[in-house]
């Protein structure tokens, strides 16, 4: 499926001014997850519902549907692939980051992070990388600090656990 979308966001992408692209983008990746729902599955593979209700109750979820997208759905449900739109919107997502030069990853901590501490994570990235990117904070079980940002293909890990293991290991060795 991945070749197939790539093939679906090139032409979106060259079909849009590239100020609408980050628009574009946001309205395709706000709708991707309402996919996991089971009730949009059956409206979308439903064959007593027409192929422009369904476009027409896609476009719906998108305040603003710019008609871009919608052309996209159009041509999408004339091709039987509804199914690709939130693997369009992944791509289309990455694909501007890309042309933008902005990109957006995750904190990932056990710990709640301030605001603060995120955004000068994401400076430092941003100085570091020459781009922009935005950070958000998740939550999570993971001991310690832990940066991802997907796009760039940049992960960056911080473990209590791992430090408390060499800490230890360097401390036995100088006994």
């Amino acid at each position: 499926m991945g070749d197939i979308s790539k093939k679906y966001v090139k032409a979106l992408v060259e079909s849009l001014d590239k100020s609408k692209l980050a628009d574009v983008s946001a309205s395709l990746l706000s709708i991707a997850p309402a996919f996991k729902d089971m009730k949009l599955k059956t409206i979308l593979y439903a064959n007593d519902i027409s192929k422009e209700r369904k476009v027409e109750f896609l476009s719906s979820l998108i305040e603003g549907c710019d008609k871009k997208v919608i052309n996209l759905f159009k041509l999408l449900a004339d091709n039987g692939k509804l199914d690709l739109i939130p693997s369009i919107a992944s791509e289309m997502d990455y694909e501007v980051a890309s042309i933008l030069n902005r990109h957006r990853g995750v904190v990932i901590s056990d710990k709640e992070l301030a605001s603060e501490k995120v955004t000068q994570i994401a400076e430092n990235l941003s100085k570091k990388f020459d781009t922009s990117i935005k950070l958000e904070a998740i939550k999570s079980d993971y001991k310690g600090i832990k940066v991802e940002v997907e796009s760039l293909g940049v992960e960056m890990a911080f473990s209590t656990d791992r430090l408390k293991s060499q800490l230890t290991e360097y401390i036995l060795k100088a006994m």
